[in-house]
């Protein structure tokens, strides 16, 4: 059976980064940086950049290796786990080399999803991106993938010594359980943020999360409420916060994610440019739930 690391790097909030960029699209490395460091202040544990909904797929070789790099100098390499997927497991063991030779202390790697992987296939592509030796965590997106890490083939994973935790997003909160059973030494993170409160009592050790972006602060008081058992605390904020962290596309919730950073104040500038815009009545609604956050204090 596969032992972690003494040290687990992946655990507590880590942010799935938005990306600053300028007005031509290039990547604006300082705002960026500041963020990064905007979010370590605020109580955030780490960044998450290059994640699956486009950065890795539309940045450069140069701009993806200088965007992880930006964040190790500004918080440090053991706060910094890069995407590192990749059409090709050759490719994904050579962004995670990049990752490990930048001071990177773990690694998420999404499933091969050029094609509807089998498990063998699954298998031999953790198997040659871990020969970079940097700790792996997978991250199970079945929605967008369409390749599915159920409990069974992570056990395996684990008992292998490929991975050492997964970024759960299928949304169903009964494999927590089953993981439980089948490899209690794997580390579960959150990756759906509308089930963050049951995902946290059912033993999750992480949160892979989008909006910290905008409020760190009242997202990692959740956090660490929800997992410390106070459920009180943990509750309200949950009832209050819920409306932004529910929805049904991800590229909609990238998008309301973007809103409430304008609507705080927080990038000050483009980040990704929209693929999907919002229904005028999805935008009405992220605007008053966030200014109801912020009229709140949790911003």
């Amino acid at each position: 059976m596969a032992t972690a690391p003494d040290h687990r790097p992946w655990r507590g909030v880590l942010v799935a980064t938005a990306l600053p960029l300028n007005d031509d699209l290039s990547v604006d490395y300082d705002r960026f940086a500041a963020h990064c460091a905007w979010l370590v202040e605020n109580g955030c544990d780490g960044v998450v950049p290059n994640g699956s909904l486009g950065e890795y797929q539309v940045l450069t070789s140069e701009e993806r290796a200088k965007v992880v790099e930006t964040a190790v100098a500004a918080i440090g390499g053991a706060r910094v786990m890069p995407g590192v997927a990749a059409y090709g497991s050759a490719e994904a063991r050579r962004w995670a080399e990049q990752a490990r030779d930048a001071g990177c202390a773990s690694v998420m790697l999404l499933p091969p999803n050029a094609y509807r992987a089998d498990e063998r296939s699954v298998l031999a592509h953790y198997e040659e991106v871990a020969k970079a030796g940097v700790p792996i965590v997978a991250y199970n997106n079945p929605i967008d993938t369409k390749v599915d890490l159920v409990p069974e083939l992570l056990a395996k994973l684990h008992g292998e010594g490929y991975v050492h935790a997964v970024k759960e997003f299928s949304g169903d909160v009964r494999r927590a359980y089953r993981l439980a059973e089948l490899a209690p030494t794997l580390d579960l993170l959150i990756g759906a943020d509308d089930v963050l409160l049951e995902l946290a009592v059912a033993g999750a050790k992480g949160w892979v999360a989008g909006y910290p972006n905008a409020l760190p602060g009242a997202s990692v008081e959740l956090y660490r409420a929800a997992v410390a058992g106070d459920l009180d605390t943990a509750g309200k904020l949950y009832r209050q916060l819920h409306p932004l962290l529910r929805w049904d596309s991800k590229v909609e919730f990238v998008q309301a994610i973007k809103l409430s950073m304008d609507i705080v104040g927080r990038h000050g500038g483009p980040v990704r440019p929209p693929r999907v815009p919002l229904l005028p009545e999805q935008e009405a609604a992220v605007r008053e739930a966030t200014e109801r956050a912020v009229a709140a204090g949790l911003a």
